[in-house]
């Protein structure tokens, strides 16, 4: 198991790099202060389909990239309406989730960040650090779900439509 422990610059620089890459796939990220009663992450909130950013609450960076996974996972009509907390007990918000979590993982290792920024210790109910190491080794959970909505392909189906299977994304952004 590996934690991570980073220094202030190494936040900033790697909040920098998350910001760039939700810029250049089309999620929109805007900075506001906003109350905690919207925000299941500390200083991370979604507003339709813009991730909302409080730079004094913001603990982890690599939450940023969970929320934007919700956002790029969710159906275009389901997206526009997005508010606040996500997720519940239904199987479509569980799905959602599994989903976000594989997304979220692939855009880590797109933009060359540790995956263990985006599932830290205190993340997940304590369980970050084991679905890293599951990803690592290549227990992914979410996948064919993200295959199924047209953003990757599993390693058999990969082959056949001559790319490289997950981790690597064909799409961003649900269509």
């Amino acid at each position: 198991m590996y934690t991570c422990s980073m220094q202030v610059t190494d936040t900033e620089a790697i909040t920098a790099k998350i910001l760039q890459f939700l810029h250049s796939i089309n999620i929109p990220v805007e900075f506001a202060e906003f109350s905690n009663e919207k925000e299941f992450l500390p200083g991370v909130s979604i507003n339709k389909s813009r991730l909302l950013v409080n730079s004094m609450q913001l603990k982890y960076p690599g939450d940023l990239l969970h929320e934007a996974g919700h956002i790029a996972v969710a159906a275009p009509a389901k997206r526009a309406g997005l508010d606040g907390r996500l997720g519940g007990d239904t199987d479509e918000d569980m799905g959602e989730e599994m989903m976000a979590i594989a997304w979220s993982y692939a855009a880590a290792k797109h933009i060359g960040i540790s995956p263990y920024i985006v599932f830290h210790d205190d993340g997940y109910k304590g369980n970050g650090s084991n679905i890293a190491d599951d990803f690592a080794a290549g227990r992914y959970v979410g996948v064919s779900m993200l295959q199924w909505v047209g953003l990757t392909y599993e390693p058999k189906n990969a082959v056949e439509k001559n790319t490289s299977p997950y981790p690597h994304m064909i799409k961003w952004l649900r269509e």
